[in-house]
């Protein structure tokens, strides 16, 4: 003990960052596990889609939705993200919807936005389409 506490305090810099990092770690943790935004992997989508009929919401640009996306998806322009309009999906309020974007990481914004308007049961596919492809699943063009 005595030795983490004589490197602490000659390299105070790196111990700051170590417990930033440490603080940074357990917060997302926790924030996670209390979320109602679930990430779902490739498998869970998978089944989500099958056995309960969920819609794929890709909010990728139009040029790399049409490179390729999961069979079924429906488009989402960025205009209509940005603004918050989910008009379109008004009757799909109550079904299941799994919200996809290229790395899984700028559709969790979406997500939140979604459940805030009202949709019951929204979720993000981790890891984007780079996780679908990398799974070997199924894509149309």
């Amino acid at each position: 003990m005595e030795q983490v506490i004589e490197f602490a305090t000659n390299h105070y810099i790196l111990a700051g960052l170590f417990v930033a990092l440490l603080v940074a770690l357990l917060y997302s943790t926790v924030a996670g596990s209390f979320s109602k935004l679930k990430e779902l992997s490739t498998h869970e989508a998978t089944l989500l889609m099958n056995k309960e009929d969920a819609m794929v919401l890709d909010i990728r640009p139009v040029a790399e939705f049409k490179k390729g996306h999961i069979l079924g998806a429906k488009q989402i322009k960025a205009e209509q993200v940005t603004k918050g309009d989910f008009t379109g999906l008004e009757k799909q309020k109550d079904k299941p919807i799994i919200v996809v974007c290229a790395m899984g990481m700028t559709c969790k914004r979406t997500a939140n936005q979604m459940l805030k308007e009202g949709f019951e049961q929204v979720s993000v596919l981790k890891g984007g389409m780079n996780a679908w492809q990398g799974a070997s699943l199924p894509v149309s063009k």
